[in-house]
Order: structure tokens, then sequence, then C-alpha cells
């Protein structure tokens, strides 16, 4: 597979995440952990659907070394568990911006890989503007307030960035390991998803069909199909401007609350998409150039 078809592929798991908002509304009052678990159960089902249908071993790539499944579950079910912790002890405005730093750190962390081309001035301004592009939609253009009793909060929120940087970069380094393994790591994110719930949460039964068709979504897409395309991406495609295009699953979402009637058109909306896309455009220029 090639190094644009394979960052086509990865691009569609940040597209998938742009969904990940509304249909989550949708899922009204179900909490966060719960959510995890169904849908990851969802995800694996999905696998396991392909599986089945191609006539292949069940648990054929379920025999991995103990690295691999400490690095896969650690990736999928760690950065989930820091993000709900961070939302859980901090506010959800700057817990959400120090979060979304992981694209950041996709491309500074992209420099370290074996054999990487070296990290250009585009790369980073690129990035920086998608940043920028996020700090405005997240804080509407408003100010962003950090304070020390929330410093749990920032904590868990920059773990979340830090666990998902590396474990996407860090795919790169298990190139060999099929994408059909992710399937198992889903299964076992499930698991602790739903171990949490039992801990920190209390059962709520899903009482609509909109709710259940809003699980199911996100079990499809979001987080089930996306992860399985973005773990082709980051070993096969271009890394750095994976991270920069990540700036666009928080715009996409925006838009898509706009669609839906959940949020407005505003001037800010507007500026955050210009620097999204101008930044995505300048760090990815250098494979632009090679397809022209």
């Amino acid at each position: 597979m090639g190094e644009v078809k394979a960052t086509l592929i990865g691009f569609s798991a940040i597209v998938m995440w742009g969904a990940l908002a509304v249909f989550t509304t949708w899922t009204g009052g179900i909490p966060p952990f719960q959510l995890v678990g169904m849908t990851f159960t969802i995800a694996f089902l999905l696998m396991l659907g392909k599986w089945l249908w191609r006539g292949e071993a069940i648990g054929a790539h379920l025999r991995q070394p103990v690295r691999v499944w400490i690095f896969g579950t650690a990736g999928l079910f760690g950065y989930h568990f820091f993000y709900f912790m961070a939302l859980k002890n901090a506010p959800a405005v700057e817990a959400s911006l120090i979060a979304y730093l992981w694209p950041l750190l996709i491309v500074v962390f992209s420099a370290l890989l074996p054999g990487s081309e070296r990290l250009g001035w585009h790369h980073i301004v690129g990035v920086l503007l998608g940043l920028g592009g996020c700090v405005l939609l997240v804080s509407d253009g408003g100010s962003v307030r950090f304070k020390d009793q929330y410093l749990l909060g920032y904590l868990s929120a920059a773990a979340c960035a830090l666990t998902w940087s590396s474990y996407s970069v860090g795919s790169r380094y298990f190139g060999k390991v099929p994408t059909d393994a992710v399937g198992w790591f889903c299964a076992a994110t499930a698991i602790g998803g739903f171990v949490c719930h039992g801990l920190f949460e209390t059962w709520i039964q899903p009482e609509t069909p909109l709710i259940w068709i809003a699980i199911l979504l996100l079990g499809l897409g979001p987080v089930g199909a996306a992860f399985f395309a973005w773990d082709i991406g980051m070993k096969r495609g271009n890394i750095r401007t994976l991270g920069a295009l990540s700036y666009m699953a928080p715009l996409l979402s925006a838009i898509l609350l706009v669609v839906a009637g959940q949020a407005s058109v505003s001037l800010v909306l507007a500026l955050a998409c210009l620097a999204i896309v101008a930044g995505a455009l300048l760090a990815a220029k250098d494979m632009i150039r090679r397809r022209i």
C-alpha cells in the first residue's frame, strides 16, 4: 500500500471522529465508561464479523507478544481513561484544549522515528495554526483560565494527549502487527470500560431507539472503523500530515453540530476553519508537491 493511499485511509478516521460529538449527544445520559464498554464491544464485533465473513480463524490475531498487548490496550483504553478523568476533574474547555495537544505531539514525536525526514518549519507552523483554530473552537473565542484547584484534571488531560500521540507514532514501530489485532485491543478496552463503569458509575439503561442507534453508530464509526483506519494511516501513511489534519476533527464536529441544529454559525467558527485548513495544507505541502 502506498503512502498517499494509507494517508487517505488515516484521514477517514479523522472524518469519522468528526461525528463523535453529534452521536454522543444523541446517547443522552449514558455514563462515559458505560459508553466506552458498549461501543468498543461493537467495534470488536465489527472485526469479528470480518473474520467470520472471510472464514478466518478468530484467534489468529489474538496471539501477540505481551509488549504488543500492553501497547495496544494502553493506547486505546489509556486515552479514554485519562480523557474522562480530565473532564471529571477540570472544566471541559481547559481540559479539552490540553487533550488536543496530541496532534502537535504527533508531529514532534515523528522526528524521533528511525529514518524520519527532517522536521521542517512548515510542519510546526501548520500544526500550530491548527492548534490555534482548535483553541478558537473549543473556547468559542472566549478567555481560557487555568486554576490550581484543577491540577489533577489538567495532568489527566496532559496524560491523555501524551498517551494518544505516543500510541499513534509508536504504531510505526509495530508495523508488522496486523491491523486486525486492533480488534482484540478494542475487546480489552471494552472490558476496561465496563470495569471502570462498575467502579465509578451507575448503569443507565438506554430507553429510546435513538439512543441505541447512536450507540451503534459510535461503535461502527468513530469508535470502530476509525481506529482500524488510523492504525493503517499511522503505520504506512504520512504521520506529520495526519497529525496536522487531525485538527479537522473538532472543526468537522462543530460543522456537524451546526447542521444538526445544536450550534450556530459564527465568526469564530469561520476563523477557526480558516486556521485549521490553512495549517493542514501548509503541513502537507511536501506530499501535495510530490503528487503534483
